[in-house]
């Protein structure tokens, strides 16, 4: 209880206080007199603002509660026979530690822990000392980072227990910053973190990642930082980079191990990562039997504690079912040759079924429960059964939320009702794959196999039979599942059917994405909006979303949640389309003027809209009443300058515009007869005005009509400019290109097509452009690099070696490339797309099997039969394709040259292209006009 008094002792001591570290008190003596029995109206602002405090206090409590004052008054020496004590100390904090002792209360936080804890520690005042302790340990065992907010603290802390040989200090600072680790690699303050604190850290058994890419990242990024510090012990015979062999390089994702290989700190390991890589992918799981024996299993271990919230295991291909289950087995699994055996047989039952059949033997299985893991990430996985996964996901992350596991074709869209019941809590999935080049709407299909065309048509009379209106279709439909967001992008493998089945057991979606999803109709996917009234994000780009879904979109239906209590009316309810958020319905022609006009008159509370490649003209935009849209995509439309800036006009928060492709943007009136729409055509100079007034802009996309000017014209929305993308139509020339870097510093993505660049404009980019992480130059014909005006077979080992981290490789037009074959490309391990067309006829018959075989995370590969030293290529059967999800082989065809009559020389004129599609029951084979 806090003391008003001095105790009442007859005898009380005098304390003159003084800081030490403040100069010398004025003449006037800046000098203030208190007393501890005013204890509790003492002024703090008004006393810490002289230079001696006076503080007439008890003696006996001094006594009672401080060994220092115990041992200075009731000691031997001569200041205990003194009425006055001198204290030479920080003044706000001795009066804060003088309080203490007094009784009352101290907030202990992380700004003035050190400060307490060292006077404490000074004054003997033990009770503060656990004070402070208690504070240290309950928030250092409290999840996130609490309010331990700034790393700098947390180091000088730590400091601090070590200069004063305090072990528990050092070992709660380094225990909190492992928990935290991904929160500590994010500081400004890392590369401040003392080299002995920081091997602590990656060497504690709590140490938590998402994936062991994050922890190699900071790693490399710490030794980066500190390069002076690493060059003296380097001189000096230590070796600080043995910090990097904490790193399990058998689990990093290969494009990362790939594009480390220039780094002076781990290229070495970069090299091992890649050869363990490609070793466990060219054998069966079964192979790493040796890895409980002579083998360290836990650099085999994905790095899980009870404090892991995400698990990112994507690109990783050699991730396989043994690496996932040894990683959910408790440490003893090495010893007990038992369960190694069981193990062992679970394994190879993986690799042969599709996880039905291993239920019962995952039942014997001692796996451990993560139950802080909430999501999982496992896209570009190729040969991780993902079916078989999720038995082992559902009993190790029974919290998970969100699913991701992109890429993967090996899973059949029958088996998501399963997932659904495995893992009740999810939220969100994501099971998107490439889009197939093969939209109908966009191409003419010459022939293809029975697949391309598969529809639902089993239960068209169910969909038919569904009641009307829809608020008698969905109050009966149970609420099974907590999915609020699915993404099946992609999926031709996908049917009315599965819509069907996902509507009747999410109906709580909020977000949908089924772009690319051809196989789909229109009559399902009115179906599933009507079952889902949540809904307010649906992405249906390239699809047959047309007139009923737009209408359904477009009906009234009540808020579930009022359904019961609230008498509305049918003609009065709101329209699902009034609280959506987001509409991409690019590239849907299926859909005509008239009914988008209507559906997008019904959506004001919209952020992003996605209008391209539709028949929307001047009144759709007029239409949309909203004021929120934060991207626009109108591409390839008959849209105008005045049309567009009406929409831009209305929403300032604009970031992302989309308008490349539109032949009419500056060249005709607006056709609006409003008398209230101003029918003035902008010039793109104009237009490029209006904007730079209302937005500031992260992506932009232009064509027709964008030149120098309009660049110019544009500096005040661009200059926090991340992703330009510059179209057909567009003029820009040298100057314009050259003046980006300056005008856009911020720049991480630059697409041009059709553009003038020289080898000078080139290189400033890549120079100026620190956060450049795309650089595509498309039909750019007079490129130069370095000189050469024409690219041969060396340029190959210029980019295997330049960039050996490319996940893209697109090079068409490219003079001789490959003239002498492609030899060196194949050192480009983690490419992802590749297209290579009319480069020189050297390519082998073989080459797509021998891609996806050395490109283990090659999905998509476009080539052009002009380049086959054979003129065929071998294709792959359903076993030799690996990871290839989408193979396009052009075929050309001699034309004449006009201007050559007197040799009839004959140039190649593309022909048709066929396009090989794999999905998750077959492949599919189309032959098409167009080249994709």
């Amino acid at each position: 209880m806090a003391s008003n008094s001095d105790g009442g002792d007859q005898s009380a001591v005098v304390l003159k206080c003084t800081d030490p570290h403040q100069p010398e008190p004025d003449s006037d003596y800046s000098e203030i007199e208190i007393s501890t029995a005013e204890i509790c109206s003492w002024d703090f602002p008004t006393i810490l603002t002289h230079q001696i405090i006076v503080v007439k206090a008890s003696r006996n409590r001094l006594i009672e509660h401080s060994s220092y004052f115990r041992g200075l008054l009731c000691g031997r020496f001569r200041e205990s026979i003194l009425d006055c004590v001198s204290i030479k100390w920080n003044l706000e904090t001795f009066m804060i530690v003088l309080k203490f002792l007094f009784g009352f209360p101290v907030d202990v936080t992380s700004t003035n822990f050190l400060p307490l804890f060292e006077a404490a520690l000074f004054f003997g005042v033990e009770m503060l000392l656990l004070k402070c302790k208690a504070w240290l340990i309950d928030l250092s065992s409290q999840e996130g980072i609490c309010s331990l907010q700034q790393l700098d603290n947390l180091i000088h802390i730590w400091r601090f227990g070590v200069q004063h040989a305090n072990d528990f200090i050092p070992e709660l600072c380094t225990s909190y910053l492992a928990r935290n680790f991904m929160w500590v690699m994010n500081c400004n303050s890392f590369p401040c973190i003392p080299w002995n604190l920081l091997v602590s850290c990656v060497k504690h058994p709590d140490l938590t990642v998402d994936s062991e890419r994050h922890l190699a990242d900071s790693l490399i990024a710490w030794l980066a930082s500190n390069n002076e510090q690493v060059e003296r012990w380097h001189n000096t015979g230590d070796d600080c980079s043995g910090i990097l062999k904490e790193i399990r390089i058998s689990l990093l994702p290969l494009w990362f191990a790939a594009g480390k290989r220039r780094c002076c700190y781990f290229s070495k390991l970069a090299e091992e990562s890649i050869d363990a890589t490609l070793y466990l992918m060219t054998r069966p799981s079964t192979s790493m039997m040796n890895v409980s024996g002579d083998v360290d299993s836990r650099h085999f271990k994905i790095r899980l504690t009870q404090y892991t919230k995400k698990v990112d295991l994507s690109g990783c291909p050699q991730m396989n079912s043994r690496i996932l289950l040894m990683s959910m087995l408790p440490c003893s699994y090495s010893t007990d040759l038992m369960l190694t055996k069981v193990v062992k047989q679970y394994s190879i039952s993986l690799e042969w079924t599709d996880g039905d059949h291993c239920q019962n033997s995952s039942a014997l299985l001692p796996t451990l429960s993560f139950e802080a893991v909430e999501e999982v990430d496992i896209s570009n996985c190729p040969r991780l059964p993902l079916e078989a996964s999720i038995e082992c996901f559902c009993k190790s992350f029974p919290s998970m939320k969100i699913f991701k596991a992109a890429h993967h074709l090996n899973f059949k869209m029958t088996k998501l009702v399963q997932l659904l019941q495995k893992c009740p809590l999810l939220e969100e999935i994501d099971l998107a794959v490439d889009i197939s080049p093969v939209i109908p709407s966009q191409v003419s299909i010459v022939s293809s196999s029975p697949a391309i065309s598969l529809r639902a048509s089993t239960i068209s009379h169910e969909i038919n039979s569904y009641p009307w209106p829809a608020s008698e279709l969905y109050t009966t439909i149970p609420l099974l599942a907590n999915v609020t967001k699915l993404t099946l992008e992609g999926r031709v493998d996908l049917s009315d059917y599965d819509l069907k089945n996902i509507s009747e057991i999410c109906a709580s979606l909020f977000y949908l994405n089924l772009r690319g999803c051809i196989t789909v109709t229109d009559t399902g996917i009115s179906v599933l909006i009507l079952r889902c009234v949540k809904l307010h994000s649906l992405l249906v780009c390239d699809t047959s979303f047309g007139h009923n879904s737009a209408l359904a979109l477009r009906s009234g239906i009540p808020n579930l949640n009022d359904f019961l209590t609230l008498h509305v009316g049918k003609n009065h309810a709101k329209s699902l389309a009034s609280e959506f958020q987001v509409l991409h319905v690019g590239g849907c022609r299926g859909v005509d003027e008239t009914s988008l006009s209507k559906l997008i008159s019904e959506t004001p509370m919209l952020k992003s809209l996605c209008l391209r490649e539709t028949l929307i003209v001047d009144d759709t935009l007029y239409s949309f009443l909203g004021s929120s849209l934060e991207m626009l995509d109108v591409s390839d439309t008959k849209v105008s300058s005045t049309a567009l800036a009406h929409i831009v006009s209305s929403n300032p928060g604009l970031y992302c515009l989309e308008a490349k492709g539109c032949r009419n943007l500056f060249q005709q009136k607006s056709k609006m007869e409003d008398g209230d729409i101003p029918s003035v055509q902008y010039s793109c100079e104009e237009w490029c005005n209006e904007l730079a007034k209302t937005c500031k802009l992260e992506e932009i996309a232009l064509g027709w009509g964008f030149s120098c000017c309009s660049l110019e014209a544009l500096k005040p929305a661009i200059a926090a400019l991340k992703v330009v993308t510059v179209g057909l139509g567009a003029s820009l020339g040298q100057d314009a290109v050259e003046l980006l870097p300056t005008i856009c510093p911020l720049l991480e993505e630059v697409i041009l097509y059709f553009q003038v660049i020289s080898d000078c404009v080139l290189i400033n980019i890549m120079e100026s452009l620190r956060h450049l992480q795309v650089l595509a130059l498309c039909y750019c014909l007079e490129l130069l690099l370095l000189g050469c005006r024409l690219l041969n077979s060396d340029s190959q080992r210029i980019i295997s070696t330049g960039w050996p981290g490319l996940i893209s490789i697109h090079l068409e037009d490219c003079g001789e490339v490959t003239r002498n074959g492609v030899a060196s490309l194949f050192d480009c391990k983690s490419v992802e797309d590749m297209l290579l067309r009319h480069n020189g006829p050297g390519i082998q018959k073989n080459f797509i099997l021998d891609a996806a075989l050395l490109m283990p995370m090659l999905r998509k590969l476009s080539l052009d039969v002009c380049d086959a030293v054979e003129g065929d290529f071998d294709l792959p059967n359903f076993a030799d394709r690996y990871f290839l999800s989408i193979v396009s082989i052009a075929r050309c065809k001699p034309q004449r040259c006009a201007l050559d009559l007197q040799k009839l020389r004959r140039t190649p004129v593309h022909k048709e292209t066929l396009v090989l599609v794999w999905d998750s029951k077959n492949l599919t084979r189309t032959v098409i006009k167009e080249r994709v």
